[in-house]
């Protein structure tokens, strides 16, 4: 049975060129727009047939909108009118026309395999529409040269072309060479040999292996401005690492990451979650970690001194309104010094900024409109890596804050060492309070009462 998907079964569109139609598919949400280029196998309808490609994508769905594309003479798309295999160029400016016709100014381009060579071109030509690139198994030339001795011989070419065809669309056994942990299953390789002859009409698998032998993109390496990251298997016996190497070598500034295992073709076998987890760190910035945000963030802690006592002194009307105000009081400011509210504890708050000085500021801020009231508090505040999972904050940045809280005494607002030194040219003055153990906190901490801000 196959799962659903998080995102559902995309609706394929499709876009009129001169050479034919070609369908696409767009889903997930926000930004950045992900151009997903696949080898030459490709279906955009019969990927959501299959689980592990359901979760490549939606994975990718949740990094940015994903745009998916059947090349002409690819899946659901026309067969070219000039050849059966468009050129480069003539591909490229079909990916673009897809992309105007959704609305995709600047993408991330996403080159698997064979797609590899179309990004790589589509990059170096159009830097500005195209300012990163991610390059999965990917090579820019195939057959050997005398100045690329890591390409494949002609015999070992010949071989594999006529390997290829012999299974093509009935047996799946290229699974052996291209995916070996998925060779053996047999649900998979039915999969994969009927998603073999949705792609590619056997003539067209004939060009389409010559296509890929000729093709030699070595020469637009050197203008490819976009930031590039370039992902490889390490045992990959068809698309082999030496590619992967020559790619980072020779475009500037590109970041080789190697993964483990040998599943190339089709990008969704074995175990992907280490390359999707690369895809999002580079494209966002965030962790690969899913349902989890990390950053660097200043933590603020405030406390009610003595809340038990002030609430039985009041009794309970008087200080649920009491309560109700020093709320007010903790949002207004946090509105104003660009903080955000992690939780209120009842008789405190926790909250996080993008800044130390905004935090420190906001805490003394706090501290004197909570005393008009008639309040007095405490604050602690650290900066550090925080990490947002599942909605709720976490992380040594969070412990560490709570921790410094602890040693201020009424009406003070302590900060760990970090904060007072990221806050160097600052007006706020502090006062050294001393060394401190920490509970559960490992070495030890010096700590800083602000004075004045």
């Amino acid at each position: 049975m196959v799962p659903s998907s998080r995102v559902g079964r995309p609706d394929t569109r499709f876009i009129t060129t001169p050479r034919g139609a070609i369908g696409y598919q767009v889903f997930g949400s926000g930004e950045p727009d992900l151009v997903f280029i696949s080898h030459w196998l490709t279906n955009v309808d019969m990927y959501w047939d299959e689980p592990s490609a359901i979760r490549y994508f939606d994975r990718l769905a949740t990094i940015g909108r994903v745009i998916l594309i059947d090349k002409l003479s690819t899946g659901v798309s026309d067969g070219a009118i000039t050849s059966i295999v468009p050129p480069v160029e003539e591909n490229m400016d079909d990916i673009r026309a897809v992309l105007q016709e959704v609305g995709s100014t600047s993408s991330v381009l996403i080159g698997d395999t064979e797609g590899g060579l179309l990004a790589m071109m589509l990059a170096a030509t159009y830097p500005d529409q195209f300012p990163r690139l991610v390059l999965i198994n990917s090579s820019p030339r195939l057959r050997r040269a005398d100045d690329y001795p890591i390409g494949a011989p002609d015999d070992a070419i010949a071989n594999m072309k006529m390997a290829w065809l012999a299974q093509h669309g009935t047996s799946g056994d290229v699974l052996y060479l291209t995916a070996p942990s998925v060779a053996d299953d047999l649900r998979f390789k039915a999969w994969f040999v009927r998603f073999q002859r949705a792609s590619q009409k056997p003539r067209a698998a004939a060009r389409a292996v010559d296509w890929i032998a000729e093709t030699d993109v070595r020469a637009a390496l050197p203008s490819i401005q976009a930031d590039t990251l370039v992902i490889h298997r390490r045992d990959g016996l068809f698309h082999r690492l030496e590619f992967g190497r020559y790619l980072a070598e020779h475009i500037d500034g590109a970041r080789l990451e190697i993964v483990e295992g040998g599943d190339t073709l089709p990008f969704h076998a074995g175990d992907v979650e280490p390359t999707l987890d690369l895809v999002e760190e580079f494209v966002t910035g965030r962790s690969g970690v899913r349902d989890s945000n990390r950053a660097l963030a200043t933590v603020m802690f405030t406390d009610i001194v003595g809340s038990t006592a002030r609430a039985a002194e009041l009794g309970d009307e008087k200080w649920l309104d009491l309560l109700g105000d020093h709320d007010r009081i903790i949002r207004r400011n946090l509105d104003r010094f660009r903080g955000e509210e992690a939780k209120m504890t009842g008789d405190g708050a926790v909250a996080t900024f993008d800044g130390p000085q905004r935090a420190v500021l906001c805490a003394l801020a706090i501290r004197d409109d909570l005393a008009e009231i008639g309040v007095a508090m405490r604050s602690g505040i650290h900066t550090g890596e925080i990490e947002w999972r599942n909605g709720e904050l976490g992380g040594l940045a969070v412990h560490i804050a709570s921790r410094v809280m602890d040693v201020a005494e009424t009406g003070g607002i302590v900060v760990s060492g970090t904060v007072k030194d990221l806050v160097v040219g600052s007006p706020i003055e502090f006062r050294t309070c001393g060394s401190f153990e920490l509970k559960g906190v490992p070495g030890a901490w010096n700590l800083f009462e602000v004075q004045s801000g």
